[in-house]
């Protein structure tokens, strides 16, 4: 009798816990989401209440507010393994959000649980888009019936900010991720694009950068597992459709997460992650429930499962070795993909009652579910060999800033010395014609290498390799790599010519040196013969000896990061 006494009390706990600590979202309508104000409370009040959860703050948004970061752990043992979500990063996505708020104080409530396993979730990253409340700037979006914006206070997308570091929100998340280094991220959306039958899509992390053993693992293991549960739940579930408009019959590439991203910043740290991307046409209920769903699946798998994905993450960063090859720029491979079901929904044409022209629509009364080519297989274009050092002059504070927030070890140099470095020179690259995200962003990248003895100053810093952050140190500092320093204009200085001539006066050195040099005049008269616009052209000619010349300053162009293999 006293067990069944104790099993009546225990539920009667539960729901008076359940109803106590109702969400706003719970109290609604199902088509609300929380306030900012009323998300912090909620989290207050459960701290107060609870002592398995805590409230911790890194940095700041762009409007000042603290990034607060919500933790639960039913342990006393501060080393266990984290999962890490992220929320609100696109207020106008609020989906996470909720679901988040309704799983902490089921977790602390004991209507589900986390054993072993430190569950950490970024309150609301984006505060000041969340706090900027309205209701149509999410046009293609069915409910809640108001939400946050998309652009923070400066009208910064952050999901574009993790490398470049142009807003506060960007070096506090830099700060979380690296306090808790996590095993599993989750960064929760909204989807755009075509409309089909699915309530979840994901972008899982890109396999060929995590690289083989955690990649494999995880597209092949642990994802499916985790999808599995949601599948039997009636939540249709399908990698993240990257296309805009029509169907997707043609097939669909699986997403690349370069560093700018959320979840490819993750992966140079060796954690898989996930973008979960609830469909934006969907009932707002249903994709909260959604996520929820997924969170819950992903901590129960992760729980269970930690071990084997510590030993596979630290298997995975003994392969980044000295010597070896790195890639740092993908393409798709078109000739390689996966035959998946696809249930969407027949597109046709219809006259527009706008323009009278045809236009696109879907035919919800016409479900399809037919064969689709996903290429998910991406071939590396770009390989560099991973230096044992690199060295960066004291001069270059930016880059230092950034490399010591992501916990990179570097040691300075004791005294002057004369070293033997790889140094590139800038040889081709092409720049964006429109602004993206603060930036005119450089692409196509080219360098040239050359090896010579530099001599360094005391309290340069050299920063070896053979660390944790080895990938971060790689795709920031090799020109080439997609989201590069360099690619990010970290480096724009070193492009422009500082010292010049004026005609008249090296009309006459010129002359000079063409009368003493005869290597130089050799080379100036073949430019002339092989280049007929060259030869016609008086101002060309003189500024070619200028550029050939001692007086040209040598240092434009070259890369002020150097590398000792």
């Amino acid at each position: 009798m006293k067990s069944i006494s104790l099993i009546f009390l225990l539920a009667a706990n539960l729901i008076f816990s359940q109803t106590k600590y109702q969400t706003p979202y719970e109290k609604g309508n199902g088509n609300q989401t929380t306030t900012y104000e009323e998300m912090v409370k909620f989290y207050d009040d459960l701290a107060k209440d609870f002592p398995t959860i805590s409230i911790m703050s890194f940095g700041t948004d762009d409007n000042g507010e603290p990034i607060k970061v919500v933790v639960y752990n039913a342990s006393v043992d501060k080393n266990n393994p984290t999962i890490l979500i992220n929320n609100g990063i696109h207020p106008g996505e609020p989906d996470g959000i909720d679901a988040t708020m309704m799983m902490m104080r089921d977790l602390v409530t004991g209507k589900i649980t986390a054993k072993n396993l430190r569950v950490v979730a970024v309150e609301a990253y984006n505060i000041s888009g969340m706090l900027r409340r309205g209701s149509h700037s999410r046009a293609n979006q069915n409910g809640p019936e108001e939400y946050g914006f998309r652009g923070n206070a400066r009208n910064y997308d952050l999901n574009r900010d993790f490398i470049k570091n142009d807003t506060e929100n960007a070096k506090a998340f830099q700060q979380t991720f690296q306090h808790f280094k996590p095993i599993y991220f989750i960064d929760n959306h909204v989807s755009n694009g075509a409309d089909y039958q699915y309530l979840f899509t994901y972008i899982s992390t890109n396999k060929e950068r995590l690289g083989s053993k955690l990649g494999n693992y995880f597209n092949q293991k642990m994802q499916p597992e985790i999808l599995q549960t949601l599948d039997k739940q009636g939540i249709l579930t399908t990698p993240y459709v990257n296309i805009h408009g029509d169907s997707p019959d043609e097939g669909f590439p699986a997403f690349m997460d370069s560093p700018r991203y959320a979840t490819g910043y993750t992966t140079l740290f060796n954690t898989m992650g996930t973008v979960a991307e609830t469909h934006m046409l969907k009932p707002y209920k249903d994709r909260v429930r959604a996520t929820y769903e997924y969170m819950l699946s992903a901590i129960n798998y992760t729980a269970k499962n930690a071990a084997e994905i510590r030993k596979l993450m630290a298997e995975t960063l003994a392969d980044y070795q000295p010597k070896k090859s790195y890639p740092i720029q993908w393409k798709v491979d078109s000739t390689k993909f996966q035959m998946i079901d696809f249930k969407g929904f027949e597109a046709g044409k219809k006259p527009s009652e706008v323009s009278g022209k045809p236009r696109l629509f879907y035919d919800r009364n016409t479900p399809f579910n037919r064969k689709v080519k996903f290429y998910n297989q991406y071939s590396a274009t770009k390989e560099i060999a991973i230096p044992t050092y690199y060295v960066i002059p004291q001069s270059e504070q930016k880059v230092l800033e950034y490399l010591k927030r992501n916990n990179i070890i570097m040691k300075k140099i004791q005294q002057d010395s004369t070293i033997v470095v790889q140094q590139y020179k800038i040889a081709d690259y092409k720049t964006s014609k429109n602004a993206y995200e603060g930036h005119y962003l450089h692409y196509d990248t080219q360098v040239k290498a050359e090896t010579r003895s530099y001599k360094f100053r005391k309290g340069d810093v050299l920063v070896p390799t053979k660390q944790y952050g080895v990938k971060y140190i790689l795709e920031t500092l090799e020109p080439e790599a997609t989201d590069s320093f360099f690619n990010w204009n970290f480096f724009d200085a070193i492009l422009g010519q500082k010292e010049y001539y004026s005609d008249y006066v090296f009309e006459d050195t010129a002359a000079e040196l063409l009368k003493t040099n005869k290597d130089l005049r050799t080379a100036f008269e073949l430019e002339k013969k092989s280049n007929a616009d060259f030869a016609k052209d008086s101002r060309a000619q003189l500024d070619w000896l200028y550029k050939h010349s001692d007086y040209y300053e040598g240092s434009v162009g070259l890369y002020p990061i150097y590398r000792i293999l």
